[in-house]
């Protein structure tokens, strides 16, 4: 098994025992670190404080493993487990107990994450008309803006609060409306509305999953201004991995009935509509395809008896959150162009209408010019941009992992600083009756060193900055019998004096040692158990 803590938090390669390790393997290890890494041996500043550091490194790992409860918190969830405050009784024994009881801590966890969490939402839209400006009017057609805030109250209620405003030529309207939303059980939830304003209602939905693939809505709502009602009916199939029907009736003083589906995978979207009603009868259909994880492409058409554009465009994440979109449209009302910004829950819509006709030369001359200035900008512009900051972040973030593991091996030398009296003492001991004696450890990536663990002739100081000697923690780790054992599933780079020297590569450790005499070599993997001599 390999642990899932980072190396340098690992407290079982801390302390170099095993998983299984007893309470008396745990105070033994604790007692044969801390009889070098004690502050108190040391009366030079410098070394002291560098005792102090590994000091405190294995005395916290000696506090959880030592205690039942805090080592199996530890054993399940890491120092993640820990670190959030997770508690268990002294009655639960059992692992699947304590296993329960951390489930349930989370999920509780999570819940308050959520309530702390609202999510606001909203849009601005500025229409712009090119015509009337050039008719001595305002360029500003009308505007409009949208707002909510969702908020969710406890696990099953959720209240969603909006209100939008708009405005063209010399009146306005407004209107504000909420939701509360309440989740009966894992297949049902009910949602009560209310709107105060233009379209002023009162209304009730309920849905509820028909099985694994269907599900039902049923709603309605009444008109506070002439006290009619509307009758709403849907039903929702998932008809395969990717696509999803469904069907809509509406009863009241606007009847229809509408027929959809959408399609959505990892590359493609799209959807299409079908609506026949006592005021309306159209239909709709858009594509959107996804070039690459930061651009896109969009076709999209409307026709019918209020209704009849084409529109065509595109767009690109600019940012980690943002994305900006350019749309060409062609229809009955005439040929526009809209702009769309997108960041978070929020957006800006700026449509421009540039004819009030329909004109082939206008047209084609409103698509081809922004469209050969995109690719222009975007061939000379915006890749040679985007290829530089990648260049800097990629230079940026080489330079601080190099200072993160210039550091990490400062940190590791000084550990094997302390450790160099009590090594060679041990080795000492072992080279007078002929026992074990490592002569040369190197830990980290080896593959670009030849079969007698030396750097081949052509390799850098890059390669050479891979490899750390790890001699003296391993002599140090010597039992007095005469035997060393780095346990299995552990990664070594969490022992005292060891390191993390190439983050990207797999590690190895290579050991060549001396027993009764006679020189041996071995070589093992990051993760596997080394036991010498065999």
């Amino acid at each position: 098994m390999e642990s899932s803590e980072t190396p340098e938090r690992d407290l079982y390669a801390i302390l170099n025992i095993s998983r299984e390790a007893s309470d008396e393997d745990i105070r033994k290890a604790f007692r044969q670190w801390a009889q070098v890494y004690h502050p108190d041996k040391y009366q030079d500043p410098e070394l002291k404080n560098v005792a102090t550091d590994n000091f405190q490194r294995i005395r916290d790992a000696y506090e959880i493993l030592s205690d039942e409860h805090k080592r199996e918190i530890y054993d399940i969830y890491g120092m993640e487990g820990l670190n959030s405050g997770y508690e268990l009784s002294e009655k639960l024994n059992k692992p699947e107990e304590i296993k329960e009881m951390l489930e349930r801590l989370k999920r509780q966890k999570e819940v308050e994450k959520t309530l702390a969490h609202s999510k606001p939402s909203g849009a601005l839209l500025a229409n712009l008309s090119l015509p009337q400006y050039l008719d001595g009017g305002s360029i500003i057609s009308g505007m409009g803006m949208f707002s909510e805030v969702k908020s969710q109250l406890s696990k099953r209620n959720s209240l969603a609060i909006g209100g939008n405003l708009s405005v063209a030529g010399a009146s306005g309207t407004g209107s504000a409306s909420a939701m509360l939303r309440h989740q009966i059980s894992s297949v049902a939830s009910v949602e009560f509305m209310a709107s105060a304003g233009l379209r002023a209602l009162l209304g009730v939905q309920t849905s509820r999953q028909l099985s694994q693939h269907s599900m039902a809505t049923l709603g309605i709502a009444v008109s506070l201004r002439d006290g009619s009602v509307n009758l709403s009916n849907a039903w929702t199939r998932q008809l395969s991995e990717t696509t999803i029907g469904n069907v809509q009736l509406v009863l009241g003083v606007e009847s229809g009935i509408s027929i959809g589906w959408q399609k959505k995978d990892d590359k493609t979207s799209a959807s299409g509509e079908l609506k026949f009603g006592t005021a309306s009868l159209g239909a709709s259909v858009h594509y959107t395809h996804h070039f690459s994880a930061k651009s896109h492409g969009r076709l999209a058409g409307r026709i019918g008896s209020t209704a009849l554009e084409f529109e065509i465009g595109g767009g690109r994440r600019i940012s980690k959150f943002s994305t900006l979109r350019l749309l060409y449209i062609v229809g009955i009302q005439g040929i526009s162009w809209r702009f769309e910004l997108h960041r978070g829950g929020q957006k800006l819509i700026i449509p421009v209408l540039l004819f009030n006709e329909f004109n082939a030369l206008f047209a084609t001359s409103a698509f081809v010019l922004p469209s050969s200035l995109y690719f222009i900008l975007k061939k000379y512009v915006l890749k040679p941009y985007y290829k530089r900051r990648e260049r800097q972040r990629m230079l940026d973030k080489m330079y601080n992992k190099s200072i993160k593991l210039q550091e990490a091996r400062k940190v590791a030398e000084k550990a094997q600083k302390l450790l160099e009296i009590v090594s060679n003492r041990k080795k000492n001991k072992q080279v007078e009756k002929g026992g074990l004696v490592i002569s040369k450890a190197l830990y980290g990536n080896l593959q670009e060193m030849d079969g007698r663990g030396e750097l081949r002739e052509e390799q850098n100081d890059e390669v050479a900055s891979q490899v750390l000697d790890v001699t003296l923690p391993l002599n140090f780790l010597v039992s007095d019998s005469g035997q060393l054992k780095l346990h299995g599933g552990i990664r070594k780079s969490g022992i005292m004096g060891f390191y993390d020297p190439c983050p990207e590569f797999p590690k190895q450790l290579l050991v060549e040692y001396t027993f009764q005499g006679e020189n041996r070599q071995v070589v093992v993997e990051d993760c596997d158990e080394l036991m010498i001599p065999r």
